[in-house]
């Protein structure tokens, strides 16, 4: 066994990192709890307004989507949404599977359903290419973005356009997504609790605190006079929409988080395609920040700089000090090496878990039912489960991108048959 000032070091580094973004976390808790409580009220506001709705033209991604897309399209055109003011623009992007088909037959159903068979080779190129063939064909300035297994609530739309009439100068809105198979195995479960604690901290709270939020690939609407300004979707990012926002945030518009614009989606059922998914995510995360990182200091939205260094110390500081720190315990475990530093380690690690389960309980309490006793007992066990499998995804997307240098394909997560959980 050996003992080494480097060791120590490192040790005293990675929890002094690892507590920084607690209590960022914490910060972010706390806001998202207080906007939870006011968008509940403009919830109740908006439900009284009356008015002429703007016009929205839906735009759905679907490639080899034979499984769920009739019941997303069914789905949208029982919207609470007036029809004259709405146009669906489903994208058939090289679809090898029935999908092609089962829009035309709901095409001859629904007058207002326009479906665009994109073929090879412009077609099959990703969502962004797909969203970005879609935008000249939009008869309406609002162009609000769906995937092909998404359920939206029936006033979820509606919610959403009425961000862009209280605020003429908004850019973008997204909603909120909850988790269709939540309760098909344990994995789901995790996922379900990991997307709200998401969405209720980090969306919620940087809304409140900063006035900014990032858009998702689903549940949104984009102004067209503002992609006209900032550029549409970039098809060599692997995570489209969250590139985009930067851009909008860039040139001084404000997305805002709408929690009550509620969607339902599909999640990973098996860890190989989870594994798959949230390592495209963190690539495409990584090829943002080296993208924005050297003009960061231009942009109109300060707030952005702010975001862009938490997005640096998530996946580059924090990951690390989690790895450093992870290794650390297991040399000492093993006998490889001793840590002499003094102090009530035991205590602070004990405390950092207990916050962290705090937070995502408290968050859990925004959500109906959500607070049940199994997801308490989840939330307890995901720091020494579904949490450590992040650490491996990030160093496997750093690997790729960084390393091996492979080339950007968009893949879309796979789906499964439609089944409506409560």
């Amino acid at each position: 066994m050996t003992s080494s000032i480097v060791f120590e070091i490192l040790f005293i580094i990675s929890v002094i990192l690892i507590w920084t973004m607690l209590v960022y976390q914490f910060i972010l808790t706390v806001a998202g709890f207080l906007y939870s409580q006011e968008s509940a009220k403009e919830k109740r506001l908006i439900d009284k307004m009356e008015g002429e709705l703007p016009g929205v033209s839906i735009l759905v991604p679907a490639h080899n989507e034979e499984l769920v897309i009739e019941h997303t399209v069914e789905t949208l055109f029982s919207s609470d949404y007036p029809n004259d003011r709405l146009e669906i623009i489903i994208l058939d992007d090289a679809s090898t599977d029935r999908t092609g088909e089962i829009l035309d037959s709901l095409a001859a159903k629904y007058s207002m359903l326009r479906v665009i068979h994109r073929k090879k080779p412009e077609g099959g190129r990703g969502k962004a290419a797909a969203l970005n063939s879609a935008i000249p064909l939009a008869k309406f300035d609002l162009l609000a973005v769906f995937d092909a297994d998404n359920i939206p609530e029936p006033r979820s739309l509606k919610y959403l356009a009425m961000q862009f009439v209280l605020d003429p100068n908004l850019g973008g809105a997204l909603g909120k997504f909850r988790t269709l198979n939540k309760k098909k195995n344990l994995l789901t479960r995790f996922i379900n609790i990991e997307g709200l604690s998401f969405q209720w901290i980090v969306q919620a709270g940087r809304w409140k605190l900063l006035k900014i939020a990032t858009l998702p690939g689903t549940n949104l609407i984009v102004r067209r006079t503002v992609l006209n300004e900032v550029g549409y979707w970039d098809e060599e990012a692997l995570t489209e929409d969250a590139e985009l926002s930067f851009r909008i945030l860039e040139a001084g518009y404000r997305i805002k988080f709408v929690p009550y614009a509620v969607t339902w989606e599909q999640e990973p059922e098996t860890l190989a395609v989870w594994f798959k998914q949230r390592t495209r995510w963190a690539r495409g995360n990584f090829y943002l920040m080296k993208k924005f990182l050297s003009t960061i200091k231009q942009a109109k939205n300060k707030a952005l700089g702010f975001e862009m260094f938490y997005f640096l110390l998530l996946y580059y500081v924090f990951v690390g000090a989690l790895l450093t720190s992870m290794l650390l315990f297991l040399s000492c475990l093993f006998g490889m090496i001793f840590i002499e530093v003094p102090g009530p380690f035991l205590e602070v690690w004990l405390l950092a878990y207990l916050l962290f389960v705090t937070e995502i309980m408290v968050m859990l309490t925004r959500e109906h039912h959500e607070d049940s006793i199994s997801n308490i007992l989840l939330t307890m066990t995901t720091y020494f489960t579904y949490s450590q499998l992040w650490p491996i995804v990030v160093a496997n997307a750093f690997w790729k991108e960084y390393v091996k240098k492979e080339k950007h394909v968009w893949v879309k997560t796979k789906r499964y048959k439609q089944e409506i959980q409560s």
